[in-house]
Protein backbone atom coordinates (compact mmCIF):
# COMPACT_ATOMS: atom_id res chain seq x y z
CA UNK A 1 0.00 0.00 0.00
CA UNK A 2 2.71 2.52 0.96
CA UNK A 3 6.37 2.33 0.01
CA UNK A 4 8.72 3.30 2.86
CA UNK A 5 12.28 4.34 2.07
CA UNK A 6 14.80 4.81 4.89
CA UNK A 7 17.93 6.94 4.47
CA UNK A 8 21.27 5.78 5.79
CA UNK A 9 21.20 8.54 8.45
CA UNK A 10 17.89 7.21 9.71
CA UNK A 11 19.08 3.59 9.69
CA UNK A 12 22.17 4.59 11.66
CA UNK A 13 19.96 6.32 14.24
CA UNK A 14 17.61 3.33 14.56
CA UNK A 15 20.51 0.88 14.85
CA UNK A 16 22.14 2.96 17.60
CA UNK A 17 19.07 2.73 19.87
CA UNK A 18 18.32 0.08 22.52
CA UNK A 19 16.93 -3.15 21.06
CA UNK A 20 13.42 -2.48 22.38
CA UNK A 21 13.29 0.94 20.67
CA UNK A 22 14.71 -0.45 17.42
CA UNK A 23 12.05 -3.17 17.36
CA UNK A 24 9.26 -0.64 17.97
CA UNK A 25 10.50 1.59 15.14
CA UNK A 26 10.68 -1.30 12.72
CA UNK A 27 7.22 -2.56 13.70
CA UNK A 28 5.60 0.83 13.20
CA UNK A 29 7.42 1.39 9.90
CA UNK A 30 6.04 -1.97 8.74
CA UNK A 31 2.51 -0.97 9.84
CA UNK A 32 2.83 2.38 8.02
CA UNK A 33 3.52 0.44 4.84
CA UNK A 34 0.39 -1.67 5.21
CA UNK A 35 -2.23 0.66 6.72
CA UNK A 36 -3.50 3.85 5.08
CA UNK A 37 -4.44 5.76 8.24
CA UNK A 38 -1.95 5.54 11.11
CA UNK A 39 -2.93 6.65 14.62
CA UNK A 40 -1.78 10.18 15.49
CA UNK A 41 -0.03 8.77 18.56
CA UNK A 42 2.53 7.38 16.10
CA UNK A 43 2.52 9.72 13.08
CA UNK A 44 1.93 13.42 13.42
CA UNK A 45 2.45 16.48 11.21
CA UNK A 46 5.15 18.86 12.41
CA UNK A 47 3.47 22.26 12.36
CA UNK A 48 4.88 24.95 10.05
CA UNK A 49 6.88 22.37 8.07
CA UNK A 50 6.27 19.88 5.28
CA UNK A 51 7.50 17.03 7.49
CA UNK A 52 5.82 14.39 9.63
CA UNK A 53 7.24 12.68 12.67
CA UNK A 54 7.16 9.04 13.66
CA UNK A 55 6.82 8.98 17.43
CA UNK A 56 8.00 6.25 19.79
CA UNK A 57 7.79 6.38 23.55
CA UNK A 58 9.88 3.74 25.26
CA UNK A 59 10.93 5.27 28.56
CA UNK A 60 12.18 8.27 26.59
CA UNK A 61 10.72 9.93 23.52
CA UNK A 62 12.24 9.14 20.13
CA UNK A 63 11.33 10.71 16.82
CA UNK A 64 11.99 10.08 13.14
CA UNK A 65 11.46 12.93 10.68
CA UNK A 66 9.59 11.76 7.56
CA UNK A 67 8.55 13.32 4.27
CA UNK A 68 5.55 12.27 2.19
CA UNK A 69 6.91 12.22 -1.38
CA UNK A 70 3.78 12.14 -3.51
CA UNK A 71 1.04 13.87 -1.48
CA UNK A 72 0.79 16.64 1.11
CA UNK A 73 -1.48 14.49 3.29
CA UNK A 74 0.27 11.51 4.90
CA UNK A 75 -2.86 9.35 4.79
CA UNK A 76 -3.06 9.79 1.00
CA UNK A 77 0.60 9.32 0.13
CA UNK A 78 1.97 6.12 -1.37
CA UNK A 79 5.67 6.84 -0.79
CA UNK A 80 7.38 8.08 2.36
CA UNK A 81 11.03 8.62 3.13
CA UNK A 82 12.32 8.42 6.71
CA UNK A 83 15.05 11.04 6.80
CA UNK A 84 16.63 11.18 10.25
CA UNK A 85 15.93 10.50 13.89
CA UNK A 86 16.53 12.17 17.21
CA UNK A 87 15.98 11.69 20.90
CA UNK A 88 13.48 14.34 22.01
CA UNK A 89 14.60 16.07 25.17
CA UNK A 90 13.02 19.46 24.52
CA UNK A 91 11.25 21.38 21.76
CA UNK A 92 14.62 22.91 20.81
CA UNK A 93 15.64 19.52 19.40
CA UNK A 94 13.08 19.88 16.60
CA UNK A 95 14.74 22.86 14.93
CA UNK A 96 18.11 21.10 14.64
CA UNK A 97 16.49 17.85 13.42
CA UNK A 98 14.33 19.68 10.86
CA UNK A 99 17.34 21.56 9.48
CA UNK A 100 19.18 18.26 9.14
CA UNK A 101 16.13 16.65 7.50
CA UNK A 102 15.97 19.49 4.95
CA UNK A 103 19.58 18.81 3.93
CA UNK A 104 19.05 15.05 3.73
CA UNK A 105 15.86 15.50 1.69
CA UNK A 106 17.63 17.83 -0.74
CA UNK A 107 20.32 15.17 -1.34
CA UNK A 108 17.70 12.41 -1.53
CA UNK A 109 15.69 14.19 -4.22
CA UNK A 110 18.74 14.80 -6.46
Amino acid sequence: MREIDITQECLDFIDSQPERVTEKFLQIIEVMGEIKIVNSNFVKKILTTHFYELRIKAGNEYRIIMFAIDHLNFAECTKVVCLNGFHKKSNKDYKKAINQADKILEDYLK
